[in-house]
């Protein structure tokens, strides 16, 4: 009896989570709130970091990677970046990527909050704007829900289409190297070119590799194909490839000039890759199409005008010396080193001897 009852719950969660994960619209809910909850955390995490440099450099003590607050921080982004792998198993690769423009709204809002920046009128037109594709984008991208197996990621490999678009994006990318390395055109937007095509292969792999993970936790195992392990190669090489150019492109320029062409670049290459491998847009309706890039419209836009002229946070400056620093001081304000004393001023005093001595040789 104890084996007939054991027997009917486990046949009772099998069918339950069977239902759950078959069920299309729970699957496709389930990868917007695990896309949405990871992008928040990501901004979360991009404002603890900032802030720990902040203190860090106005105390001029330690690194900052020596502060257990900037560990937290790469460990929530680690997290949110595993959430937004996730997500691309439940749900559409073309609704997965244009929802990173809730990590900019976010992060626009933390940063007021807590980090105390200032709002601008740009800050609140562009987060309703971004707020507003963000909804057009949930309700008008594709519903459906493949299941991505080995056997269905083999033969997306092999449609024409997908040949004729790597074949186009090779010739694409080996030209914007030749530009970038031999004849060093560093413009921004060569640069973001070559993240963006690279970004392609990630989102492909990315997908490929949350889905037949998926395929495998339900029961049906993917690991035995060695398709797996190819596209879990092309991810992790994609990837780093496609930080090494980011990071080179974070150098060269602006923060404020980096994120929004990188946001409008990646999310436009990954609904590509989407439309052309995984075919996200087939028997999908002409005003659904329309309404899903009249979302994604709006939310670059968003993402321009709160990126856009973002203020600077005034760093201390260096030459002076805080006066609640010196002995017997207890005014707040800034002041230069005074020359005469021999303590605070031995350098100061020093230069203006040697530039006497030189006038007077002169």
């Amino acid at each position: 009896m104890e084996i007939n009852t054991s027997s009917q719950h486990a046949l009772l969660w099998d069918a339950l989570r069977a239902d759950v994960m078959e069920n299309p619209l729970q699957m496709y809910l389930l990868g917007i709130i695990i896309s949405v909850c990871g992008n928040v955390l990501i901004s979360i995490s991009l404002n603890i970091q900032k802030y720990t440099h902040l203190r860090q450099a106005e105390r001029g003590s330690k690194p900052y990677y020596t502060s257990g607050v900037w560990w937290f921080g790469v460990i929530l982004m680690g997290v949110g970046e595993l959430g937004n792998f996730a997500a691309y198993g439940f749900a559409p690769a073309t609704l997965i990527a244009p929802l990173g423009c809730v990590s900019v709204i976010a992060s626009a809002i933390i940063s007021v909050v807590f980090l105390k920046e200032t709002v601008r009128a740009s800050d609140i037109l562009g987060g309703t704007l971004a707020i507003t594709g963000t909804y057009l984008l949930v309700t008008f991208a594709p519903h459906n829900s493949v299941h991505i197996t080995a056997h269905l990621v083999q033969y997306y490999m092999l449609c024409w289409q997908f040949l004729l678009y790597l074949f186009i994006e090779v010739v694409v990318f080996c030209v914007l190297l030749y530009l970038y390395t031999r004849r060093n055109v560093k413009h921004i937007v060569v640069v973001m070119l070559l993240v963006a095509l690279l970004a392609s292969l990630t989102v492909i792999s990315v997908k490929a590799v949350s889905g037949m993970i998926t395929e495998t936790i339900k029961g049906q195992l993917q690991f035995i194909y060695p398709i797996f392990y190819v596209m879990l190669v092309v991810m992790f090489a994609s990837c780093g490839f496609q930080i090494k150019f980011l990071n080179e492109a974070m150098k060269m320029f602006d923060a404020t000039e980096v994120v929004p062409i990188n946001f409008v670049f990646f999310t436009a290459s990954a609904i590509i890759a989407g439309v052309v491998f995984y075919q996200e847009f087939q028997g999908l309706a002409l005003l659904n199409i329309f309404m899903f890039l009249f979302g994604c419209l709006l939310s670059f836009l968003g993402v321009f005008l709160i990126a856009r002229n973002r203020p600077k946070r005034k760093e201390p400056d260096r030459n002076f010396i805080r006066m609640e620093k010196i002995p017997g001081r207890s005014h707040t304000d800034k002041v230069q080193p005074e020359a005469t004393t021999l303590t605070y001023g031995s350098l100061a005093a020093k230069l203006m001897c040697t530039s006497a001595v030189q006038t007077d040789a002169s």
